[in-house]
């Protein structure tokens, strides 16, 4: 398959392109810093890597692209670059969980080889929150066990997962109580990752029309007011 896939959710920006060549599956891929720089930065990134790719839009067979949970402005500028590629080449979109990309990012770093696996996949939702999600993997694909959370580090519930997966652990390790058995592999929502799953979601049926790609916000509260992170930071102060 000809694939694109992006992810602009966390701190970085993740970029990768995919397609056959001499029957053999290829990959390009760029990492860059996100946050301000992301939207001025992702589209001569993507063009490079098509170039590279030897691909124009239009053939390819859907774009990927990360749709959250995360940066509420990562995700707008996600969301903005799949639609007006896919508008301007007339190509479907597969939007991608951001939670689902971590936890194939991890299995693939950590336990290529691990045929069934229990996972935690948590990513930094800022103002003292995580995002989580659980998923199983069986039969080489992934199942998600249960919807989006949004909590605080001493409200993450390990259930009977056997490792956990995210950028949260420098800078909420102390606060989640983990045992040290527990397996904590650092991981991002990575295009490649996105890649791999792709085939899997485009067959069943997850690909939209332009129009109908949107992010998926998980927190509607974007920031703290001035007397909430005044509270929030002596609640840190008095521990």
């Amino acid at each position: 398959m000809k694939l694109l896939a992006f992810d602009t959710s966390t701190e970085l920006i993740s970029i990768a392109v995919t397609r056959q060549v001499d029957g053999q599956a290829r990959m390009w891929q760029h990492t860059g810093a996100g946050g301000a720089q992301a939207s001025s930065a992702m589209i001569p990134a993507i063009e490079t890597l098509m170039a590279e790719a030897g691909l124009r839009f239009e053939e390819l067979d859907a774009i990927a692209f990360g749709r959250g949970p995360g940066s509420f402005t990562g995700l707008r500028t996600a969301c903005a670059v799949a639609q007006g590629l896919g508008f301007g080449a007339n190509v479907p979109l597969l939007p991608v969980d951001t939670l689902l990309a971590v936890a194939e990012e991890a299995r693939a770093q950590q336990a290529p080889q691990q045929q069934n696996l229990r996972l935690l996949a948590l990513l930094d939702a800022r103002m003292g929150e995580l995002y989580a999600a659980r998923y199983a993997y069986a039969a080489g694909s992934w199942q998600q066990q249960a919807d989006f959370s949004l909590l605080k580090p001493e409200q993450l519930v390990l259930g009977d997962a056997q490792a956990l997966a995210g950028n949260v652990f420098a800078e909420y390790g102390e606060r989640l109580s983990l045992p040290p058995e527990l397996p904590c592999w650092q991981a991002l929502p990575t295009a490649a990752a996105m890649l791999r799953l792709a085939p899997t979601l485009l067959a069943a049926g997850n690909a939209v029309a332009a129009a109908d790609a949107l992010p998926r916000y998980i927190r509607d509260k974007v920031a703290q007011t001035t007397q909430e992170r005044a509270a929030a930071k002596a609640a840190i102060d008095t521990r």
